[in-house]
């Protein structure tokens, strides 16, 4: 089998409300897939993200060295790739695209011997996930305390245990809002809150300090991926499990961060950090240094097929026991008509469970109509 067609696809779609997280208002939404087309047929898809115009340029400028090679050789590709743009892409969009490229890869390889992508990475520990929503971020209302409030009971009341915060808009302001989903969700609901490394770590250390008596599940991104010592710091201040890893890429740069003893958990992307390939190398490394992996999902159907795939395959956090602590998805719920309308059938929760699909492959089968829909002008 050779690899014929390397394609990719950029999707935009406009928001019917601007939403905020720390970073900035957003009044649209992106995605970049990959579409990989072999002599037999068979056609994988991926999905990379970040700046979906940039991936789509790497992905492209790539798939040159992909025509007649053989998809079956996910390891090998993937070191090549990585190999020849190592002098200017170990982090970053370089990684973003490979990320697609890896994903599409192995929906080939299961669907070529087809069996599910989770039966290849080691076989299934578990068939369905725990989601926790992530959502509450800021809109443009006059009041936060009321809507925060009514989405998060929202969430619980389609069946949720855990539910997660955008904060970063100012410690005490963050401070109310944690307060107040506390209050709406009950004793009982998990509440995570992620800062989308809004503070430094004097700032982190002081929010987290106030919010510590709301039994926060962990606070993500507390400060810039790059200020290592100040994950540390506020690491070795609060009680809170400290998350992270959604902008760093491959074996090697979370690698740092384990020496460092920077993280209680672990957030790689699947479709940033290196695809599936790298993820479970980053998986089995975080489970040697005693570190839980919880991956980042913020994309379509694809990244959130390819990440109940390795969801299924990873140990639980504690070892074997009656009440193992087990990885958990994140499931989007902010608003994206992209996100599902490119599956022919939807991945959706029941109750705040979601099934890992069982079909050959990512167990996904893409709508080509939405495809075109969305196609970004």
């Amino acid at each position: 089998m050779k690899i014929t067609v390397v394609r990719t696809h950029i999707l935009q779609a406009a928001l019917s409300q601007s939403f905020a997280s720390s970073r900035g208002w957003y009044d649209t939404r992106t995605a970049m897939l990959v579409e990989i087309e072999t002599d037999q047929g068979i056609i994988g898809w991926g999905e990379c993200y970040g700046p979906a115009r940039m991936t789509a340029a790497v992905v492209d400028s790539v798939a040159p060295w992909l025509i007649g090679e053989d998809p079956l050789r996910t390891d090998c590709l993937w070191q090549m790739i990585y190999a020849r743009l190592r002098d200017h892409g170990q982090k970053g969009v370089v990684i973003e695209g490979l990320s697609g490229i890896d994903i599409a890869l192995w929906d080939i390889k299961g669907k070529h011997f087809g069996v599910p992508v989770q039966q290849l990475l080691g076989g299934a520990q578990r068939t369905e996930v725990v989601a926790y929503a992530t959502g509450l971020l800021r809109r443009k209302a006059d009041d936060p305390v009321r809507y925060l409030a009514e989405e998060a009971a929202g969430y619980v009341a389609e069946g949720f245990s855990a539910v997660k915060l955008k904060v970063g808009f100012g410690v005490e302001a963050d401070a109310d809002a944690t307060r107040i989903v506390r209050e709406a969700i009950g004793p009982t609901v998990k509440l995570m809150v992620d800062a989308n490394h809004a503070y430094d770590s004097v700032a982190a250390i002081r929010l987290g300090r106030m919010i510590e008596q709301h039994d926060i599940g962990w606070f993500e991104e507390p400060v810039p991926p790059e200020d290592i010592a100040g994950y540390r710091a506020v690491k070795a201040a609060l009680s809170i499990p400290i998350a992270g890893g959604e902008c760093e890429f491959t074996r090697f740069g979370f690698r740092d961060l384990f020496v460092s003893r920077a993280l209680d958990i672990a957030q790689p992307d699947i479709c940033a950090a290196g695809g599936l390939s790298e993820c479970k190398k980053i998986a089995d490394m975080a489970e040697a240094f005693g570190v839980r992996y919880n991956p980042h999902v913020w994309g379509t159907g694809i990244a959130i097929a390819a990440s109940l795939h390795l969801l299924a395959v990873l140990p639980s956090h504690t070892p074997p026991s009656l009440t193992p602590v087990a990885p958990i998805l994140e499931f989007d719920r902010t608003e994206y008509p992209i996100r599902q309308a490119i599956l022919s059938e939807p991945i959706e929760h029941t109750r705040g469970i979601v099934s890992v699909p069982d079909g050959s492959g990512l167990g996904v089968e893409i709508d080509r109509k939405a495809l075109a829909r969305f196609a970004a002008r």
